[in-house]
């Protein structure tokens, strides 16, 4: 049988608890150890982004999820490979936390990811697990070699589609600062903004780590995301999420217009085919880019900036 890397439960109990809010196990690296079998037919220009070192393979793209629900199907809160532990939270009841999973192209390896996804099902899935509006989800992405605000750099020029995908979710305060992902200063609990020049303005505690896309310091967050409800879109997402990243890291100068005619069939899965949805959220996603390089808001985009605009009237203000 050819050499392939074999995904096994750690039999840790705590992994199998509702732990208290940031007080699950500390993550599996499911990103590193892949053997020759999993990459098995990546092209060249696709290996690149793997690490090879004694034989074993890492993924230099990391991809975290975290999966709010307001109650968790009885049967579901155990130990799986997917999720390094569960959590309470304030906002929605209850998260479910991934391991570090490696972020990859279509192969062998991506099934394995995928696999753990439909084991579960009963955490993701709402038939079983329900959620409501209240919940996000969450998305933490990391690149080898790059810090997060290197990465939210490359990213900036993409991510006007990220914005449009989830627009409604530009409307909670959990997620809708800083909305043109200016340099930051990581976060930390003595979190001090580094974006005067943008003018907004920070109350209290609410602000800092609300952002729409949070540089946790090797790590990036991206809050925006609306919550996990099926296998299937996590799948989508991640297949999303993987061409976003190495477009912005391998292909920076690639134009706009290009990556959204490169992502389509990728959107079109996510939204049942439908094609003018997806059309909406491209004419959408060019708008939200002007802001983000730019600062100019579209009359489509106003109602969704509303609180960016707010924000700078309150800080000329002040």
């Amino acid at each position: 049988m050819e050499n392939t890397i074999n995904y096994l439960l750690t039999g840790d109990d705590y992994r199998a608890r509702v732990r208290g809010y940031h007080d699950s196990p500390e993550p599996r690296e499911l990103h590193k150890g892949a053997k020759g079998g999993d990459i098995k037919g990546l092209k060249s220009r696709q290996t690149r982004n793997l690490i090879e070192f004694e034989g074993d393979y890492s993924s230099k793209f990391t991809i975290g999820y975290e999966i709010e629900k307001t109650r968790l199907h009885r049967t579901c809160v155990k130990e799986y490979n997917l999720l390094k532990g569960f959590e309470r939270d304030s906002s929605c009841g209850f998260e479910a936390v991934t391991n570090i999973l490696p972020l990859l192209p279509p192969s062998q390896w991506r099934n394995k990811v995928f696999n753990m996804f439909h084991e579960a099902k009963k955490v993701i899935n709402d038939e079983y697990s329900p959620s409501n509006n209240k919940c996000g989800g969450h998305i933490s992405i990391a690149v080898e070699g790059m810090s997060g605000a290197e990465l939210i750099k490359r990213l900036r020029r993409f991510s006007g589609l990220v914005m449009a995908m989830y627009q409604r979710r530009l409307r909670n305060g959990y997620c809708n600062y800083n909305m043109r992902m200016l340099e930051t200063a990581p976060t930390n609990n003595q979190w001090r903004p580094a974006m005067e020049i943008e003018g907004i303005d920070y109350e209290g505690n609410f602000a800092p780590k609300y952002q729409m896309c949070l540089n946790k310091g090797k790590v990036i967050e991206f809050r925006i995301p609306s919550r996990f409800t099926s296998v299937k879109q996590c799948m989508r997402r991640y297949e999303f999420f993987y061409l976003l990243v190495d477009t912005a890291v391998n292909h920076p100068n690639l134009s706009f217009k290009a990556f959204l005619k490169k992502v389509r069939p990728t959107l079109m899965s996510m939204y049942e085919y439908d094609e003018a949805k997806v059309d909406y959220i491209f004419a959408q996603s060019v708008h939200y880019r002007n802001f983000i390089m730019r600062g100019t808001i579209h009359q489509d985009i106003a109602e969704f900036t509303r609180h960016y605009e707010e924000r700078r009237i309150r800080a000329r203000r002040n």
